[in-house]
């Protein structure tokens, strides 16, 4: 039994300790939209919050997340639009969507660490697979996110 905070609610989850958070999230509790890439952690499709810090979820055991708070794409946005959604949508970011949940995770915790990043440091910090190549729009998104973050241009 692993207890921890999910999107803000408390959490008890009867599965294998060592079973990936990736496949409790999606099969044991339904939410999909974190999603599977590759298995090994590289892609980043999997990006959830631990405790407000990008993690891959596909090689996280739910035993390490034990006490701790974790963060889906579905509790990112649980009050409306979060403003790197918002963002995301703004630019148009996605084409077959299919990595989005996972590098907007990525984004949003580089932008809580670093409020107006350059293109280097997104580049070199949200390490992301995209397929479709979308990695201009992104970084046209993160660009616009920090303004609609704090309501203000910068």
């Amino acid at each position: 039994m692993a207890e921890f905070i999910l999107n803000g609610r408390a959490a008890s989850i009867d599965a294998e300790a060592e079973m990936p958070l990736l496949w409790v999230l999606r099969d044991v509790l339904g939410l999909t939209g974190t999603k599977f890439g590759c298995g090994i952690a590289q892609c980043g499709a999997c990006t959830v919050h631990v405790d407000g810090e990008a993690q891959r979820a596909c090689m996280l055991p739910l035993a390490a997340v034990a006490g701790r708070a974790v963060t889906t794409i579905e509790g990112l946005g649980a009050g409306g639009p979060h403003p790197v959604q918002q963002a995301w949508i703004a630019e148009d970011v996605p084409q077959c969507g299919y990595c989005q949940s996972g590098q907007i995770m990525a984004v949003v915790a580089l932008l809580a660490r670093e409020p107006r990043p350059d293109a280097a440091t997104v580049a070199a910090t949200v390490d992301n697979i995209c397929r479709c190549g979308t990695y201009p729009r992104l970084l046209r998104a993160v660009t616009r996110a920090p303004e609609l973050l704090t309501g203000k241009a910068g």
